[in-house]
């Protein structure tokens, strides 16, 4: 999951007004003088008397629910608040104003919590400072339900605390509220690396809920991307996702289709060639694969995945002509077969070793590399090839 960005606090200027002392209940009197002290908790008990003696007094729930606000009990707050715009409009300028500035003081201190966490070395040191954060933004959120800004930075927190459970419901408010692109690439990710993990499960436990867990995650992941890609239809995440995601809930043919018909409406959109490629690799249909990551290439000659899949491409289109024919002919070899093989591999050579010098550290295409090296009759270059996935491996 990527890292978000460190938070910008808002800045508003303090709104709190207290009534002075007019004509007025002994209760009322007795919590205004309380209030002046900060004596908060004697202020509570005189307007519980007083709202409770006359439930109709507008002044006294105002009263009640500003008293609340600074011994930091928002729910009590809201109430209170509530009740008192039940009763009447009096006081609704000073209890929107104060709803604001308690707003922008629980957002303010969500973000400094937030980077102070950024900040820390000990893991414990940022988890308390995360979770002081979470609960600074679900305060904000309940002062001001529409201020889409506090469900993003909550669920940003979220994300980071690795809470991705907690992050889902916050970011399907900013998709119901305003269908923001970054809410659809974190849920879909989410979702699909949660159907990675239950799927990863099944593979050890072979429980069959495990496995049936694990296409629910996929299936929410396409649902959500599919929505995302009406929003993003060029992002290269949530087009990567969506098509991982079809391979992942065997709905390959469906992605095919759906891709195919991207690439058709849209031939020089390489994220769609690239994507429709992926799907046909999989699908072990190499020639047209090969096509539509050479279109890829074609379009943006820097594009390190699809040089990279159009060489997996050959080395599986080689490993499949020996692998076919061996068993075609009980285990046979032919020269005729061998120089099929390989003339798939002489061909991903280039786009291997092309890769290859942009990422560097990559054991794993190192390796791949060394392979493809030793069936071109290649040792020394297979040899140093290995070598430097060893090198890289013992680094990690």
């Amino acid at each position: 999951m990527k890292r978000v960005n460190i938070f910008t606090a808002i800045v508003l200027g303090a709104f709190l007004t207290f009534t002075g002392f007019q004509c007025s209940s002994t209760e009322l009197t007795s919590a205004k003088l309380y209030i002046q002290q900060k004596n908060w908790d004697k202020a509570v008990e005189a307007l519980s008397k007083e709202v409770a003696k006359n439930p109709k007094s507008d002044e006294g729930f105002y009263l009640l629910g500003t008293v609340y606000a600074e011994k930091e009990e928002m729910d009590k707050m809201i109430d209170s608040y509530d009740k008192s715009l039940a009763v009447s409009k009096k006081y609704e300028k000073e209890i929107k104003g104060a709803k604001k500035y308690h707003w922008a003081n629980f957002f303010n201190r969500g973000v400094a919590f937030f980077n102070r966490a950024a900040q820390q070395t000990n893991p414990d040191s940022a988890t308390v400072m995360n979770n002081k954060s979470t609960y600074a933004f679900d305060q904000a959120i309940k002062l001001e339900p529409d201020s889409l800004d506090s469900y993003r930075n909550l669920a940003y927190v979220y994300m980071n605390m690795q809470r991705y459970d907690d992050a889902i419901p916050n970011f399907m408010k900013l998709i119901e509220k305003q269908k923001s692109p970054d809410a659809y690439k974190y849920v879909g990710q989410i979702y699909y690396n949660k159907g990675v993990a239950e799927r990863t499960k099944f593979e050890e436990s072979k429980v069959a809920a495990d496995s049936l867990s694990a296409l629910n995650y996929f299936n929410k992941a396409i649902t959500i991307l599919e929505e995302g890609k009406k929003v993003l239809p060029n992002d290269s995440e949530v087009l990567l996702y969506l098509s991982n995601s079809y391979i992942a809930a065997n709905k390959v043919d469906v992605a095919i289709d759906a891709f195919k018909a991207g690439v058709e409406a849209e031939p020089t959109n390489k994220f769609y060639r690239y994507n429709y490629g992926v799907l046909l690799l999989g699908d072990n249909q190499f020639e047209a694969a090969e096509l539509q990551f050479k279109k890829a290439v074609e379009l943006d000659p820097a594009y390190q995945n699809a040089i990279y899949n159009l060489a997996v491409t050959y080395v599986k289109w080689g490993a499949k002509i020996a692998k076919d024919y061996e068993i075609a002919n009980k285990g046979n070899k032919d020269a005729k077969e061998e120089t099929q093989s390989k003339e798939k591999y002489k061909a991903a050579l280039p786009y291997l070793e092309s890769y290859v010098q942009k990422k560097t550290d990559d054991a794993q295409i190192w390796e791949l590399l060394g392979k493809v090296y030793t069936v071109m009759g290649m040792p020394n270059d297979a040899s140093n090839a290995f070598k430097k996935a060893d090198v890289i491996r013992k680094g990690q």
